[in-house]
C-alpha cells in the first residue's frame, strides 16, 4: 500500500476524492460469512436495522448535514461487488479453507446492492432505519456505522488548517506507535483489528492496519475489515455475531423456542462451516443463562467471543465452563474484543497467559483515538457508542440484553419477557464508552 499523508488528503478533500464507501467489501468478515448462512436458510425472512447512538449527549443530527449524509448513504447504494473482488472472494483460503463461499453465492454477490433506507431527524438525533429481507438490511450495518462516524470527524475536522491538521494525525500517530511499542513486550500476542464499524475514517484505519502490520509483524494476525485485508494480504478475522440470536429470539412461537433460540443459531453455523470458525458468542441474552443451558457438544467447539462483561471476568467463566465440561482450556480460544485498549489488553494476556490460547480483537480504541490530540481543545474527535442493531424480524421486535443492561437494546415489554425466560444472573451494569 501507498502511504497516504492523510492531513493534507482531509485539507484538499472532497466528496468525488473521498466517498466513505469506497467497496462493499469495506465490511466486516463475519457480515459475509453470516451473509451466506442467512441466505441459504433464511431467504425470506425480513428484517430491520436502526441506527441506535447510545452517547445521548452527543446530537448527531446538530453535527452532520443531512444532505451530507444522504449524500453518502446514496453513494453507498450505487457501490457493487467489483470483479476483482468476487474472484479475490472465490478463489482465497480463508481460515485455511478453499472457497469459503459457494459458487452460486458468488454469483449472486455480483448482482448485489444496498437497499434502500428511511432517514429523518428526531430531538438533535438522526433515525435511520434499514427495512427489507434480511439477506439485504444486514449488509447496511457496516457501512451506515462508518458513515456516520466518518462524517461526525470531517465535522471536527472542517476549518481546520493544514498544520493543525498535521498536529492532530502526527499526535495521533505517536500515541498509537506507543501503544505498538508496549504490545511488542508480549510475546505470544495475537491481535487483529476490529475497528471498521467506528473508525476515525477509511483512511485512517489503513494507516492503522499498515502500522500494526510493520510494527507487529506476525503478531499481528489480520483484520476483520475485508477490503484492507484484500489489498494489505491479510487474514481476514471474523466469524459471527448478536443478530443471528437476535433474530432467531424474534422469529420463536413461544417461550420454549425462545429460550433455544441462541442453541438455534450455533446448530445452523456447524452445519455451514467448521474449524475455527465455530467460536460462540455467548452474552446475547446474558452469559450466565447460556453457559448454564448451553448443549455438551459446544465444548467441542474452537472457542468463545465474550463481548459484555469486563474481560478477565468473562474470561474465567468460561474456562469453569470448560472445566466443567472435562475440557483443557489451553487447547481453547478465547477472543477479548470488547472495548479493548492497550491496559486491558496488557491485563488480559499477563492473567491468561498459558492458560488457554488468547487473542484480542481490537476495535475502537484502535481506529478512533484520537483523544487530546486536538491542538484547540475542540470536542468532536472522541469515539461515541453508536450502534446498527436489528431491531425487528418478519414485524417483531428483536432484543439483546447482553452481560451489561447499559448495552441491551429492544421494546421495554420485549425486554422483560426475555429478562423472565432468560434471567438477569451475572449481569454487570458498566459504563459504556465505545
Amino acid at each position: 500500500m501507498t502511504v497516504t499523508d492523510i492531513a493534507k488528503r482531509t485539507y484538499d478533500h472532497n466528496f468525488r476524492l473521498d466517498p466513505i464507501v469506497r467497496s462493499l467489501l469495506d465490511t466486516d468478515f463475519y457480515k459475509l460469512l453470516m451473509l451466506q448462512m442467512i441466505r441459504h436458510i433464511h431467504p425470506e425472512v425480513r428484517a430491520t436495522f436502526s441506527l441506535i447512538n447510545r452517547s445521548r449527549h452527543v446530537r448527531l443530527g446538530e453535527i452532520i448535514d443531512e444532505g451530507e449524509l444522504r449524500a453518502q448513504l446514496d453513494h453507498a447504494r450505487t457501490v457493487r461487488f467489483s470483479k476483482k473482488e468476487l474472484i479475490w472472494l472465490a478463489g482465497n483460503a480463508f481460515y485455511g479453507k478453499q472457497q469459503m463461499f459457494a459458487p452460486d453465492f458468488i454469483a449472486w454477490l455480483a448482482d448485489f446492492r444496498l437497499p434502500e433506507y428511511e432517514l429523518r431527524k428526531a430531538d438533535g438525533q438522526y433515525e435511520l432505519h434499514f427495512d427489507g429481507l434480511w439477506t439485504h438490511t444486514t449488509m447496511w450495518e457496516i457501512p451506515a456505522l462508518a458513515i456516520v462516524n466518518e462524517l461526525r470527524s470531517r465535522a471536527a475536522m472542517r476549518g481546520r488548517g493544514r498544520f493543525a491538521l498535521d498536529v492532530v494525525y502526527a499526535r495521533a500517530k505517536a500515541r498509537l506507535w506507543e501503544k505498538v511499542e508496549r504490545l511488542r513486550s508480549l510475546p505470544d500476542l495475537r491481535i487483529s483489528d476490529f475497528g471498521t464499524r467506528r473508525r476515525h475514517g477509511f483512511l485512517w484505519q489503513r494507516w492503522c492496519v499498515e502500522a500494526l502490520k510493520e510494527g507487529l509483524g506476525e503478531r499481528f494476525i489480520g483484520t476483520s475489515n475485508v477490503l484492507l485485508a484484500m489489498d494489505a494480504d491479510l487474514e481476514a478475522i471474523g466469524t459471527n455475531a448478536h443478530e443471528l440470536p437476535m433474530v432467531a429470539g424474534a422469529l420463536a412461537r413461544d417461550d420454549a423456542e425462545l429460550a433455544h433460540a441462541p442453541y438455534q443459531v450455533l446448530e445452523e453455523w456447524r452445519a455451514h462451516y467448521n474449524g475455527n470458525l465455530l467460536i460462540a458468542l455467548p452474552d446475547a441474552f446474558g452469559s450466565a443463562a447460556f453457559l448454564r443451558n448451553a448443549p455438551a457438544w459446544l465444548a467441542g467447539w474452537t472457542g468463545f467471543r465474550p463481548d459484555s462483561l469486563p474481560p478477565i471476568e468473562a474470561g474465567e467463566q468460561i474456562i469453569a465452563w470448560w472445566q466443567k465440561h472435562g475440557v483443557d482450556p489451553r487447547g481453547k480460544l478465547l477472543i477479548l474484543s470488547d472495548g479493548m485498549d492497550i491496559d486491558s489488553i496488557e491485563e488480559a494476556y499477563r492473567h491468561f497467559h498459558g492458560r488457554v490460547r488468547l487473542s484480542f480483537g481490537w476495535g475502537t480504541n484502535l481506529t478512533n483515538d484520537f483523544r487530546g490530540c486536538d491542538p484547540d481543545g475542540a470536542e468532536g474527535l472522541e469515539p461515541i457508542s453508536l450502534v446498527c442493531k436489528v431491531t425487528s424480524a418478519n414485524g417483531r421486535p428483536a432484543v439483546k440484553l447482553s452481560d451489561n443492561p447499559a448495552k441491551s437494546t429492544g421494546d421495554p415489554a420485549e425486554i422483560a419477557r426475555y429478562l423472565r425466560v432468560f434471567g438477569k444472573e451475572g449481569q454487570v451494569a458498566l459504563p459504556v464508552s465505545v
